[in-house]
């Protein structure tokens, strides 16, 4: 007797890794991030993907990495152990530049759908890249706009001493000295810190028409209501990772005028979107967060690797990122040798009567 038998492909689970901050004052931006991570995970499963002869199933594996460096770390241990193909991660750059080293270690590639910071890129690993532009090019639009849009005389500066804040603040007095311009006083701050009055006390004395913060949303929103309460002279400047509601809870009326330039751009209209935004609201009633379009697309871009290579092992994924395409949500997506993005885009926003409003869109190229 004869018997027929037949060849099918295997169900081939990938995970997936996605840390961010999902609880403390962050908590909102990293569950943004996971619902948008979701969203793709989803979209990728209904496509019924055939990669390397398997058909591919994927799944998230979210942490929460609580903005702290040594959680990051200890999660990316356990991306590690758990055999994770890609991780989309971290939020803040002083999370997701330690992380980094593990993962490169590894060699799981790490694409990033919020770590500003250049110093990120610039360890030399084949395995770091970013959805967003760089702080870099970041300060140096701010100084600009500080410079030449709010026409400033008197310049403070004050950062909150990690990665990200201080690396940024850096670059900004960096530029403003290039632009000719007056930092009359240069201040670092705790992360944690809540108590502003001794820096605050000195800024008043310097006169300043604006004050450049470089750290994030709940900590500017406790400053900005500290500089009203101590009648401070000056505009605040905040940098990336402040627009949001978590601000605009925190600084009341005090955040009247705060200007921000956040990496992105403040809306999209292609198909993606669309579609994006309709998954969105028939699941949650919160807004779509800042970033979430990024961690989204940060997802779409590890599986559009996948297919390039036809593999789902790290390395091969972590080679075709360096050469891949992908038209997301965010615009076109494609890394330079460091796995810096391409053709960065940068929003200016404004709260006007407790809202973020868009002052200006600008575009670059790395």
């Amino acid at each position: 007797m004869l018997f027929a038998t037949f060849s099918h492909a295997a169900d081939k689970t990938v995970l997936i890794g996605l840390a961010a901050p999902m609880s403390g004052l962050s908590g909102s931006t990293g569950l943004s991030l996971q619902r948008a991570a979701e969203i793709a995970i989803r979209d990728l499963n209904v496509q019924n993907l055939r990669i390397g002869g398997d058909r591919i199933v994927f799944k998230l594996l979210p942490q929460d990495d609580r903005a702290d460096p040594r959680a990051g770390e200890l999660i990316a241990d356990y991306f590690v152990k758990s055999k994770v193909a890609a991780v989309v991660g971290h939020w803040n750059s002083g999370v997701g530049i330690p992380a980094s080293k593990i993962y490169n270690a590894a060699g799981i590639p790490q694409v990033a759908p919020a770590v500003t910071s250049h110093a990120y890129t610039q360890q030399g690993f084949a395995t770091t890249f970013r959805i967003v532009g760089h702080d870099d090019d970041g300060a140096r639009y701010t100084a600009e706009y500080v410079m030449r849009d709010l026409k400033a005389r008197r310049i403070v500066i004050i950062d909150d001493r990690t990665p990200f804040g201080a690396g940024y603040a850096e670059q900004f007095d960096k530029a403003i000295g290039e632009l000719k311009g007056n930092v009359a006083g240069h201040f670092s701050i705790g992360s944690k810190t809540s108590d502003f009055n001794e820096v605050l006390r000195q800024t008043k004395a310097l006169d300043p028409d604006v004050i450049m913060f470089g750290g994030l949303d709940a900590q500017a929103g406790e400053l900005v209501r500290e500089i009203k309460r101590l009648e401070v002279p000056g505009r605040l400047v905040g940098i990336g990772g402040v627009v949001g509601q978590t601000f605009l809870k925190l600084a009341g009326t005090a955040g009247e005028g705060t200007t921000v330039l956040e990496p992105g751009l403040p809306s999209y209209k292609n198909a993606q979107w669309t579609h994006f935004e309709k998954s969105w609201k028939q699941q949650y009633s919160d807004p779509i967060y800042l970033y979430a379009p990024s961690a989204y697309d940060a997802v779409q871009v590890i599986a559009a690797a996948m297919r390039q290579a036809n593999a789902v092992d790290p390395v091969s994924v972590t080679q075709a990122l360096h050469k891949v395409r992908h038209k997301g949500i965010t615009g076109e997506i494609a890394f330079d040798e460091d796995g810096n993005l391409r053709n960065p885009q940068f929003t200016l926003y404004q709260v006007r009567k407790q809202e973020w409003l868009v002052v200006k869109t600008i575009t670059g190229k790395n």
